[in-house]
């Protein structure tokens, strides 16, 4: 296997912990960018930390530097203007810069794309936080609008609600519909492992979700 270096984007996040977890048990060296590195407190010889913020293309030129792929967990940031849109085009343009293709980042549900079936419950779910978070819900929309722009080899993951556990469950990927209601957070970070060296989805965005038992 090849000793990729990883930007990691959202890496002190609830999924992105388990994320960072999973890559450094595989030996990948990761460079992770933290709004508030004296918070972050795990130590390890394979981490880099930039401190920064992905609206900022500086921090994201110095985090994607010396790097062979993102991969980006990202978060919005409590009381303050959506984030999703801002930080793709400084990422698009910075991986531009540094000659590097391959991005894997999550998002939510409400994303639509061309190949989507929705059923009722994931429908009425895009509804509800086009509704109760309409500044979100459409800047998601625009950072995947901004992906199919870009020449990226990019993968966007779209998920249902995360469960933080370790435990693993059977899971399944559509490029058409979410038929599960949840993802574990161990399951998500497995997955987003999976994608450094898996061209299946490259420029696709997967629904991923676990199957009841």
């Amino acid at each position: 296997m090849k000793t990729y270096k990883i930007a990691v984007i959202g890496g002190t996040g609830k999924s992105g912990q388990y994320l960072v977890q999973n890559l450094l048990a595989k030996g990948y060296q990761l460079k992770l960018l933290l709004r508030h590195p004296e918070n972050f407190t795990l130590q390890n010889p394979l981490i880099e930390v930039v401190q920064g913020d992905a609206r900022d293309e500086t921090a994201i030129y110095q985090l994607i530097e010396g790097t062979d792929l993102v991969i980006s967990t990202l978060g919005q940031p409590k009381a303050e203007k959506s984030i999703f849109s801002d930080a793709a085009k400084n990422i698009i343009s910075v991986m531009n810069q540094h000659g590097i293709t391959r991005y894997i980042v999550t998002t939510g549900l409400s994303v639509t794309t061309l190949s989507d079936h929705k059923n009722e419950r994931v429908e009425m779910a895009t509804e509800w936080m086009y509704q109760n978070y309409p500044e979100t819900t459409t800047d998601k929309q625009k950072e995947y609008e901004l992906l199919l722009e870009s020449n990226l080899d990019w993968t966007l993951v779209r998920l249902p609600l995360i469960h933080l556990t370790d435990e693993n469950f059977p899971t399944e990927t559509s490029l058409a519909d979410c038929k599960g209601e949840g993802i574990s957070a161990a399951d998500l970070a497995a997955f987003l492992a999976s994608q450094i060296e898996d061209s299946e989805f490259i420029r696709k965005s997967p629904f991923l979700y676990n199957l009841k038992e």
